[in-house]
């Protein structure tokens, strides 16, 4: 019997070390982890035409065609931490305390005070909406999110095993989140509710009134909110902007910003949570898990921390007001445009940096979707909008307004062309299968 044992031993141990060829699998994590813009943006056949120069109003980052450069505040501000010499060591993960307390001041408020020791700085905004999402859900769990929405969150937590719910915005109402069918979505397993105020791909800025009943609904399931304000204050005139945490009275909030957008610096890596807890819901247990998670990698650039003070607090009002104004004329010679163009129906914005289109896809019959609809506006005008099926909304397409004036003149153009030589009254389309 003993020696059976032994045996048995001596051929596990067999077993377990004696591996007959290499068989390296990559994680069920990274098989999980797909984005869907690259996903439907790879597979499309772009090929522009090459008799007209390519406009790709496909892209959210500002700094692309070098027609929105930040303030020289900011640059001499991160000129000033190079050359101090002090910022070129290893942070705390979840950044240096002075550079906390300066984000702390800067958005703190009598309706939602913030400390230092409420702010978690991260590599830009993504890192900030990740680290939110693993403190708050496990696998099986499942989230709310805009349709449409930014991707990124569906990536993020399809990979970590959270299952995602998408809650419908309605285009007639200026994209407010339709209520109704958000509340529908919301069982035992929901850990979380995203709201994206002002909106990528929407442009769309929430009223007061609009938010207080996003707050309501929350509050009435015990659901946390994660508010994605990357670009918080990027509002037009005659529109307020509200951070969600000013109106909670009870609904613990992780507030996602950084100087991404509003500073015209995405390169730069960084971003911030903002913890408003007034009732102490998330407690110690979450304020502990956001530090651990910090920990998985070395948080924030330090040269840019060591610059934010100055940065947020010597960039001038007209910087500001500059590039809102530029996103604003853009966006409305873009409305203009295109509201006159058959077939078509743009959404005005009210802030951030897109305008969202509805395409009736019944008056172009040779297309089957929006995907082949914007591809072969590639191919025919070397226009490049983004088909709204990379955020789950078909039939329209998203455009960046962060373009030259002259630019989106010019894209305008192409467009009603395209849509002039490809439009069919439904008329026409009952001839020529009469024909």
């Amino acid at each position: 019997m003993y020696d059976n044992a032994v045996k048995g031993i001596v051929c596990l141990a067999k077993q377990k070390s004696c591996r007959q060829r290499w068989n390296i699998r990559p994680s069920e994590m990274s098989i999980n982890t797909l984005n869907p813009i690259r996903a439907i943006v790879d597979g499309m056949k772009l090929t522009p035409n090459p008799e007209k120069p390519m406009i790709a109003l496909s892209i959210g980052d500002p700094t692309v065609f070098g027609n929105l450069p930040t303030d020289d505040k900011v640059l001499q501000a991160m000129k000033d931490a190079i050359d101090s010499n002090k910022y070129n060591g290893y942070a705390p993960s979840v950044g240096y305390q002075k550079s906390r307390e300066v984000v702390a001041n800067f958005y703190s408020c009598p309706e939602a005070p913030l400390e230092a020791e409420d702010v978690l700085l991260t590599s830009g905004c993504s890192q900030a909406i990740d680290l939110a999402i693993t403190v708050l859900c496990n696998p099986g769990d499942n989230i709310l999110v805009p349709c449409p929405g930014f991707s990124l969150y569906k990536t993020l937590a399809v990979s970590l095993g959270i299952q995602v719910k998408l809650y419908t915005l309605l285009p007639e109402k200026s994209w407010e989140i339709d209520l109704q069918h958000m509340e529908s979505l919301i069982d035992d397993r929901t850990t979380c509710l995203i709201v994206n105020n002002p909106s990528n791909p929407c442009g769309s800025v929430y009223s007061k009134e609009h938010l207080q009943n996003i707050l309501s609904v929350a509050s009435k399931h015990c659901v946390p909110i994660l508010a994605d304000e990357i670009y918080g204050d990027m509002v037009f005139p005659g529109c307020t902007y509200q951070s969600m945490a000013s109106l909670s009275s009870d609904v613990p909030i992780l507030a996602c910003g950084g100087l991404a957008k509003r500073w015209l610096v995405p390169g730069w890596r960084l971003g911030w949570i903002l913890i408003h807890d007034k009732n102490q819901i998330f407690g110690k247990e979450i304020r502990q898990g956001l530090v651990k998670l910090s920990q998985r990698i070395l948080g924030a650039c330090t040269i840019v921390q060591g610059a934010i003070e100055s940065i947020l607090n010597d960039t001038p009002q007209e910087f500001y007001h500059r590039t809102i104004s530029f996103l604003e004329s853009n966006s409305e010679i873009c409305y203009s445009e295109l509201s006159t163009v058959p077939g078509l129906t743009p959404v005005m914005p009210s802030g951030a940096m897109y305008l969202m289109v509805g395409i009736a896809m019944e008056h172009f019959p040779e297309f089957q979707n929006d995907v082949q609809f914007t591809e072969r506006l590639v191919t025919e005008q070397s226009v490049f909008c983004l088909p709204a099926t990379a955020f789950e909304y078909p039939n329209y397409f998203r455009i960046v307004v962060t373009v030259p004036e002259e630019m989106m003149v010019e894209a305008c153009t192409r467009i009603r062309e395209f849509c002039q030589r490809h439009y069919r009254t439904c008329s026409q389309d009952s001839n020529e299968l009469d024909q």
